[in-house]
Formats: structure tokens, sequence, C-alpha cells
């Protein structure tokens, strides 16, 4: 039917959702490449994994559902197939998709790994582990076994508790070191809450794991708490030598 005002379809009053029709600095694809992966936002990048919407939803509403839905990357990045779907837009092969994707993205920070980063800082630290444990929704206690040039010789997993809750033992802790001949450790282990705050327990235990390593003759070179990044708090990980706790 004709407006007869204005001799236009009704359709043509109704502006295009479709992300091809929008300026080019809203297109994801086009953002990234003008300005690189990292200036994009964790819905534009799904957008781009997801590439078509739904009449009425594009891929960007998809992606943006997908955040809103499950609350962080980390969330998303454990989520099934058959999670995914939940999502109106995101069938089967979409869904396949973003889980490959995710995996990837840990398949990579794994490999990272086996390349013998130098561990001299609680940076290097945090950034070797950091993407592997952000999707961890336990406490997870984890040693990385170094050379006397603080080069990683492998990471180590102790043990995986409770949500706030980690059993660690000195012999496991050191069994993996002396068959390694590791000339140091570094202790690390996750806080799903985000904070990375130490807690009275995580002191006692790196006192704990400092005096037998001493008699061991295998240096504890730092306890490492990872965490979330927030507005009032960017730095995502604590460093237990840091904050003083190596020295009392």
């Amino acid at each position: 039917m004709f407006n007869s005002a204005y001799g236009t379809t009704s359709q043509d009053q109704v502006p295009s959702n479709r992300l091809k029709d929008q300026p080019i600095g809203e297109r994801p694809r086009e953002r990234l490449i003008e300005r690189g992966a990292a200036a994009l936002s964790a819905a534009e990048l799904i957008a781009i994994l997801v590439r078509t919407g739904l009449r009425g939803t594009n891929a960007l509403d998809i992606g943006k559902q997908l955040v809103q839905k499950f609350g962080s990357l980390g969330a998303i990045a454990r989520a099934s197939v058959d999670d995914l779907q939940c999502i109106r837009g995101i069938g089967r092969d979409k869904a396949v998709t973003l889980v490959a994707a995710f995996t990837l993205g840990s398949k990579i920070a794994e490999e990272l790994q086996r390349e013998s980063p130098i561990l001299d800082t609680p940076e290097a630290v945090a950034c070797l582990l950091r993407e592997q444990n952000r999707v961890k929704d336990v406490e997870t206690f984890q040693i990385l076994l170094v050379n006397t040039r603080r080069r990683l010789i492998r990471v180590e997993q102790v043990s995986q508790g409770t949500l706030d809750t980690i059993l660690v033992h000195p012999r496991e802790v050191f069994k993996s070191a002396i068959a390694a001949r590791a000339a140091a450790i570094v202790l690390v282990h996750n806080h799903p809450s985000g904070d990375p705050t130490p807690s009275e327990a995580d002191i006692k235990v790196t006192r704990d794991l400092i005096r037998v390593g001493q008699l061991m003759k295998i240096e504890v070179l730092d306890h490492v708490i990872l965490g979330s990044p927030t507005v009032d708090r960017p730095k995502d990980f604590s460093s237990l030598r840091e904050l003083g706790y190596f020295y009392q």
C-alpha cells in the first residue's frame, strides 16, 4: 500500500537493521580491519563469528544478547553447544563455530606454555596462565617449574577445589619439582570470585611451602593469584612477594 502523502510504501519507512546497511564505522568486520581486533568489544567479535542474524536482529544484536545472557567471556567459553543454542539466532552450526573459536584460544594459551618463556616477574606469570584460568569456575592450584634461568619447564596442576577452598599438600607440590629437577617453583591459583586479594589461607599455604622449599633446596619464587579486572581494580592478579609476605 502506498502512502498517499509521500508516495512511498510502508516498508520503505522502516530503517534496515542489517549490518551491511549500517555505516562502515559501525560494522564489526570493517572496524577490525581499520582498528585491529583488540579495539572491538566481545559482542562485536562474536558477531564476526556468528556472521548473520535473523529478521529484525542482526549478528551484533545476537552477540550482545549472548554476552548479557552468560555474563562473561569465561562463561561463554565454558558453555556447550546446547547451552549456546538458548539464544535465538544461534543454531547448531553457529554454536559449533563459537565452541571451536574459544577452544582454539585455549589451545593457543597451552601452546605458549610450551615455548619456555622466562618467568621472572608476576606479570609474566599472569600473562602465561591468565586465559586458561579465566574460564575455571573452581579454585585450581598450579605450580610452574622453572630452571636456573627462570625458564619454564612445565606447568603442573596440584589440586582443584570447591569454589573457595583448595587443598594443597607440600608432598604433591615438590614431588613434580624434584622429578623435573626444577631449580625453583612459582605457585599460582585462581580466585573465581575475580578478587585476587590473598586470603589468610593463601598466606599460610605460601609460608608453609616456602619453609619446605628451603629444606628441599627448591626456591619458591612467588605465589601469584589470578582474578578478573574491574573499573576500580584494573590489575587482575596479585603477587604475595610484591605484597611483602615473603619477607615476614
